[in-house]
């Protein structure tokens, strides 16, 4: 592992607590040693990035490395969201990971229409989120090169 993988954080803005934990025992399973930090809307997601409310003790922090976005959640929902973050400049070079159940073809070619990096539907078993969490980390953390934030 290396010291670049390990400081970059990944985020998950999923209303699913279960989904949280599982994203996180995947992450340990797959021996990867980034940090992580959950929101549970749109909402939360954007006082997250902005340093607000109840984040702003993060002021001066780096922004995450990658966002795992679900779609179908509570007050302000993924595709809000997403609307926002890739016409922000502030946050449209984050890689965002459409993580969702749904398999709707109007949400995957939506979600790409607003500029999502990838798209992909939840596993079911947890080996198959554990190869998944490791595929998504390698590509994005090892593979390509990203701005730095």
């Amino acid at each position: 592992m290396t010291e670049i993988q390990s400081a970059i954080t990944i985020h998950m803005c999923d209303d699913d607590p279960d989904d949280q934990l599982l994203v996180t025992d995947a992450l340990l399973e797959a021996r990867l040693a980034n940090p992580i930090d959950f929101t549970s809307n749109g909402r939360e997601l954007l006082q997250y990035l902005n340093r607000e409310g109840k984040y702003e003790k993060l002021k001066g922090e780096p922004l995450p490395g990658l966002i795992l976005l679900d779609l179908n959640m509570p007050i302000m929902d993924g595709r809000e969201v997403l609307q926002i973050l890739k016409n922000d400049d502030k946050f449209k070079s984050i890689p965002i990971v459409v993580l969702t159940t749904s398999k709707a073809e109007e949400d995957v070619a939506r979600s790409y229409g607003m500029g999502v990096n990838s798209f992909v539907i939840k596993p079911v078993s947890f080996e198959n989120l554990v190869e998944m969490i490791q595929s998504l980390t390698d590509y994005w953390f090892h593979v390509v090169h990203l701005p730095k934030s």
